[in-house]
This record gives structure tokens, C-alpha cells and sequence, in this order.
């Protein structure tokens, strides 16, 4: 179990729905002769010998049973924690790789260790950033520097073992941005594509606590989740898949960390979906235990136990980009960095942050959004906030059409700039696209009711009920209920906008971005919190000047998060100077990959459409060069599946009465 784990740590949590029965049913059994009263009354000298062995929960038993409606399930997790991490170094050698003389390397190691390789979140080098007043850029260099550099992990330990790629999982991200977007494009076209897609409104799938929640307690909703592996998970598949081909390797002998800034991403690694039956080659002959995608997933204040527990200073990391051997594809290894490495020229990872508009859960409604916005040039997104900050609705319009083929004379302001729409306004533009945000899990219990299917009457004639929206969801007063402020443009406080943000039916929306977390993913529950530094009021005691609370903590993560600025280009310039030309352009690629700041733009270069400072068409290209080179369909490398969770907690056999009370109710009798 995490160490640092507790459930006040964990703001997601709801609340056990029963006890859970798993260590009951784990429990071994005794032998016939030892059975015995333990907790009779007895003299000492009659004491028994033998200690009851402790109760041990897996997360394979965590995720079969549906005892506890809540996210915070990570409480059960008695694996993959820092220590394990250690223990796994100390157990196996790193095998070198030389990209010069490769075959001849692993033919003499590669019985002997494993492959170590790591996939770091861009929350978690905020959450590192913000702690130590740096930029994200240094904190990923520190990071680096711990998981694979001469002073990290590799300094110590039985065989010195350390990491050979530290992988960003931006990289992945941006794959699952375009695939994504092309899923809401496929859901909401003709639903007689053979592309399989899922129902709309499709619902975000990233976040493992609500997916938790949504198989065990409302399997209702999981037609309308989307199929796609998270970037954790896409980015464990792409290592795996592409090492095992390349290397001539088997996936037990690559081990892969996660640093995440959610508990709840052990659950999703420990799923039976995420392992290599879903995508290696069956063969009859061979009957090998699954293997795991991500092997073992810590969050940002694990990262900072491991390298104390090994003994390692890590505010004293040199903050400067390691050496690593290039990724032996190599267009995927131009795709995960922004270049070779050697003792001369450190590999950079790419970067790829976002503008705050896209939130700092990954911005896949953001994309969503500017995707739909370039298919329709012209076209105007507003915003509508709900009941509170983590509700949010987006609406995409665009001028009607006249007879004559003349467009309305309503202006194009930015998408941004404006708040409320005017009646006249409303009038003359028509929707093309719907969609929200539900953060929190007060606010998702309120997403899964309204797409409850409705009610039916088992008698004849009845009519269906249908889910009534709660009051605050109706025309009538949705003015004073949505806040709406007056357009900074028409100096009116309209009425349309804010009905449309109460009254817009679920089934509206095309695309909903769902995560457990208030205020998004820096909000994890693994992340450094403003009182783990004593920068904070501890409880029960008055605040003192100066110090700073956990909303204040997390603006200062957020602002980390996005620190793709100055400081980081002053960062990059020392290394261009010393880079070759080629090099150097890609420096500027780099720092100017931070998307469109106008929406619905649509950029042209020579790699074709640019959408939110993604290359679509360069990510297209790379997903289907990594089908094509491990021989492996799209379908089980890029998605996964989800099912319901069926309770079976206090439901033992069935009795004879219960059996007779069943067969009473099928043939329409009773009592």
C-alpha cells in the first residue's frame, strides 16, 4: 500500500456503499485439526501458537467487486508504490542498449534483466515546478535526471539500475486529441458507418475514478463512453509493442513506471483490458500470464519518497536534459523527442502545452471544440458557465444562410470575448455543435442522472416517464441562476444565453469532458498539496499571514502548468546555442507548439493542417506507421472496452425460498 495514502487525501471520495467482504473471502483456510475457538477464554500457557495471517486485498479484487462506489478505492492498493519501484531495480540489471552495437548487447543480457522505462504526466512536473519555484520545463529535467541520469537512481542500488527512456505522455496525448476527435465526428454522423462509435453524447474515458464509478454504479452510461485508451495507457501499449518488435524481446522483460498525479491510475494499469492478450499474436502453443501495458503507475509525492528512500537529494538533480540512446524507431523516436541524444546534445522531450483554455485535464474538449470550429469557418463558440465553475457549456454557431446565399450581418467576435448572446443575435445564427464540461463528482452524479433511460409502465397503456431535470435546469429563472454577465460588446444582459445553458436537454451535447476531480487533473489526489510543504494552516489551528491554502496551491500549479513562457525559452536558448541548424529549428518548433490562439484558425505548413498546434495529419501518419511496422490493427492498440461491474457483495446462494420467490415472480404470481 502507498505509504502516503489515506482518504482524506483523496477529494474525489464519495462513500463506501458496504463493507468490503474481500479479506473474509481471502482469508486461508485452516486444516480440520486446527480448527479451534481463537478468541475463547483461556489460560495463557493454552495460548495458540499460531499468529492469523493478515488479510490481503488485490487490485484484481478491488476492481471485481462493487462493495465501494467511490474512486478512492486506491486505499485497497498493497502494490505499486515507490517500493516497489526499488525493489524491482534491485532485482533485475538494466539491459544496455547501444544503438551502435544493439543484437550483440542483448544477446549477452537479455535473459539477465529488463528494459526500464518511464512515461512522466505534464501534471506531475507542475506539481514539481510549483514546489520548487521552477519552471515545468526544469522540473521534467529533474525528473529526468532522478528516473535515468548518473545521479538519480542509477547512483544506487544493487545493480545500478535505471532508466532508459523517460517518455512525456504529451506526445500520446496529442494522438488521442485527434483520434478523439475523430470519434465524436464518427458519433455523430451516420449511424451506419462500420466504424464503431460510441452513442452521444460521448463521455471522456481518461479519467479512471469516474470510470470506476460509472461501471460499478451506472452502467447505463457506458455505451456513451469513448473507446480510447488514455495517454497513460496508449503510451504503455506504443513502449511495449514497439520494443518487443524491435528488440526481439518478450513484454515481461520491459518494465514501465507511470508518474501520475491520480491514485486512481494504479486501478486503471491493473485492468485486465490494458495487458498484452489484448494485442500480441495469439499462438496455442503458448499459455504465458498477461502482461501489464504500465507495470507500475506512482504519483508526484511518491517521485519525491523514492528518491528520498534511495537517499537522494532531488532539489540538489542537475536541471539539465540526460543523455539516452535513440528510441530504435525512428519516426516514433522523432514523435516521443525532439531529437537524437548524445554526451553533446542531450535529448529535449517535445513540447506540447496548451493555452488555459483547454483546462489542464488534457484538453480534450478543447480540441474537440476548435476541430469542429475549423470545419466551419465563420462559425462563433460561446461559452456558458452552469451552477458552478466545474460546469460548463460550449455552443458552436453559425450565420444563417439566406435565400439569396447572403449571410447574417451579426459580426464575428472572439470566441472568448463574449458571455451572453443577444435575442436579435440568436435569431439570425443556428447551433451546429453542443457540448460540456462535469468536473467533480457532485456534478457527474448530476451528468449520469440526466441520461438515465427513462421509466417504463409494465401495465398496458401506460406511458413512459420520462427524468424530470432538477429545478434549477428549467427557463423559467435561469438568469439569476447561471450568472450570466452582460456582454462586454452589447452592454445587455440577455436572457437567451443563460436559458440555453438551463434548458439545453443532455441528449443535446455531442461531446461531454468528464473528470472526478474539482478543478481538473492538477487537482489529483497524488499531488504535492500545500500542506505536505507547511506552507498551510494545519487543521485546527488559525490561519497565519502569509500562508497559503489549498485553492491559492493550486492556481500556483496551474500556473506551472501552463509556464510555457519566458522562463522556459531562456531555458532552451543556452541548448540552441549549441545545436546544430537543423537542431535549432527545432528548438523554435518547439516553443511556438502551443497551439491556435484564435478559434476555428486553420493553419497550413509543410506537414499539412495544424489544429490547436497539432499536426493532424504528421499524427495520423505515425499512428499508422506504428500499426503498420508491429503488425498490429488500430483497433487493439489505440482502443479499449468497458464493462458493467456486477455487485457481489452479501449475495451467497440462493435458498429454497429465494428460488420459490423468483419462479413466483417470473409466472406473474407472488405474495
Amino acid at each position: 500500500m502507498s505509504a502516503i495514502l489515506s482518504a482524506d487525501d483523496l477529494n474525489d471520495f464519495i462513500s463506501p456503499g458496504v463493507a468490503c467482504i474481500k479479506p473474509v473471502e481471502t482469508l486461508p483456510l485452516q486444516k480440520p485439526e486446527e480448527l479451534h475457538n481463537s478468541y475463547e477464554v483461556t489460560t495463557e500457557d493454552k495460548l495458540p501458537t499460531q499468529d492469523h495471517a493478515p488479510a490481503q486485498i488485490s487490485l484484481t479484487d478491488c476492481l471485481a467487486c462493487s462493495g465501494c462506489v467511490t474512486s478512492a478505492e486506491a486505499v485497497l492498493i498493497s502494490l505499486q508504490s515507490h517500493s516497489e519501484v526499488l525493489d524491482t531495480l534491485d532485482a533485475h540489471p538494466s539491459i544496455p542498449i547501444r544503438y551502435d552495437n544493439l543484437a550483440e548487447e542483448l544477446g549477452h543480457r537479455v535473459n539477465e534483466g529488463k528494459i526500464f522505462v518511464a512515461s512522466v504526466s505534464p501534471q506531475v512536473r507542475a506539481s514539481i515546478a510549483a514546489t520548487y519555484g521552477i519552471s515545468e520545463l526544469k522540473a521534467g529535467w529533474m525528473i529526468d535526471q532522478l528516473l535515468g541520469g548518473p545521479f538519480g537512481l542509477a547512483s544506487g542500488g544493487r545493480h545500478g539500475s535505471g532508466f532508459t527512456w523517460i517518455v512525456d505522455t504529451n506526445a500520446m496525448r496529442e494522438a488521442c486529441l485527434v483520434l478523439g476527435a475523430d470519434e465524436v465526428a464518427t458519433s455523430t454522423s451516420s449511424p451506419l458507418m462500420d466504424t464503431p462509435a460510441p452513442k452521444k453524447p460521448v463521455l471522456t474515458s481518461a479519467c479512471p475514478g469516474w470510470i470506476c464509478y460509472a461501471e460499478k454504479t451506472h452502467p447505463h452510461v457506458l455505451p456513451h463512453l469513448s473507446r480510447l485508451k488514455s495517454p497513460q495507457a496508449l503510451t504503455g501499449t506504443l513502449l511495449k509493442t514497439v520494443l518487443c518488435q524491435h528488440l526481439n524481446i518478450r513484454p515481461d522483460q520491459i518494465w514501465h513506471l507511470a508518474v501520475m498525479p491520480c491514485f486512481d491510475k494504479k486501478l486503471e494499469a491493473s485492468r485486465g483490458e490494458l495487458t498484452d492478450i489484448y494485442w500480441r499474436p495469439s499462438s496455442p502453443q503458448e499459455s504465458t500470464p498477461p502482461i501489464r501495458d504500465v507495470d507500475c503507475v506512482i504519483t508526484a509525492r511518491e517521485l519525491l519518497m523514492l528518491a528520498d528512500t534511495r537517499g537522494i537529494s532531488f532539489p540538489s538533480l542537475p536541471q539539465v536534459p540526460i543523455s539516452t540512446p535513440p528510441f530504435p524507431d525512428p519516426i516514433l523516436d522523432s514523435f516521443l523527442f525532439s531529437h537524437h541524444g548524445s554526451q553533446s546534445h542531450p535529448r529535449k522531450r517535445r513540447r506540447r502545452n496548451q493555452e488555459p483554455a483547454a483546462g489542464s485535464s488534457g484538453g480534450y474538449l478543447h480540441h474537440v471544440l476548435q476541430t469542429q470550429l475549423a470545419k466551419s469557418p465563420g462559425s462563433k463558440l460561446h461559452t456558458i458557465r452552469g451552477r458552478n465553475a466545474d460546469v460548463v457549456e460550449y455552443t458552436i454557431t453559425k450565420p444563417l444562410t439566406f435565400g439569396n446565399g447572403a449571410h447574417s450581418t451579426t459580426d464575428n467576435r472572439h470566441l472568448s470575448d463574449r458571455a451572453t448572446i443577444t435575442e436579435k443575435e440568436e435569431d439570425d445564427e443556428e447551433t451546429i455543435f453542443r457540448a460540456a464540461r462535469y468536473y467533480g463528482f457532485r456534478n457527474i452524479q448530476n451528468l449520469v442522472r440526466k441520461l438515465k433511460p427513462p421509466r417504463t409502465r409494465r401495465l398496458p397503456g401506460a406511458t413512459t416517464i420520462k427524468s424530470q431535470p432538477p429545478s434549477n435546469t428549467t427557463t423559467t429563472n435561469s438568469t439569476t441562476t447561471h450568472h450570466t454577465k452582460p456582454s462586454p460588446l452589447t452592454n445587455k444582459t440577455t436572457k437567451s444565453a443563460s436559458a440555453a445553458a438551463g434548458s439545453s436537454s443532455i441528449n443535446e451535447y455531442a461531446y461531454v469532458e468528464v473528470m472526478a476531480c474539482p478543478g481538473g487533473c492538477t487537482n489529483g489526489g497524488g499531488q504535492i498539496k500545500v500542506d505536505d510543504l507547511g506552507l498551510g494552516p494545519r487543521q485546527g489551528t488559525p490561519p497565519v499571514v502569509g500562508m497559503m491554502n489549498q485553492k491559492e496551491w493550486l492556481e500556483k500549479v496551474d500556473e506551472a502548468y501552463f509556464s510555457m513562457g519566458s522562463s522556459d525559452s531562456e531555458c532552451l536558448a543556452p541548448l540552441a546555442s549549441g545545436l546544430g541548424d537543423g537542431d535549432v529549428e527545432d528548438v523554435d518548433m518547439v516553443m511556438r507548439d502551443g497551439g491556435s490562439k484564435d478559434g476555428g484558425e486553420v493553419m497550413e505548413d509543410e506537414e499539412g493542417e495544424v489544429v490547436n498546434g497539432i499536426h493532424v495529419k504528421n499524427v495520423r501518419e505515425v499512428l499508422r506507421h506504428w500499426s503498420e511496422s508491429t503488425g498490429i490493427g488500430m483497433e487493439k492498440l489505440c482502443f479499449t472496452t468497458f464493462r458493467e461491474v456486477k455487485s457481489d457483495v452479501g449475495k451467497g446462494e440462493k435458498g429454497e425460498k429465494d428460488r420459490v420467490v423468483e419462479l413466483a415472480g417470473r409466472i406473474g404470481g407472488g405474495w
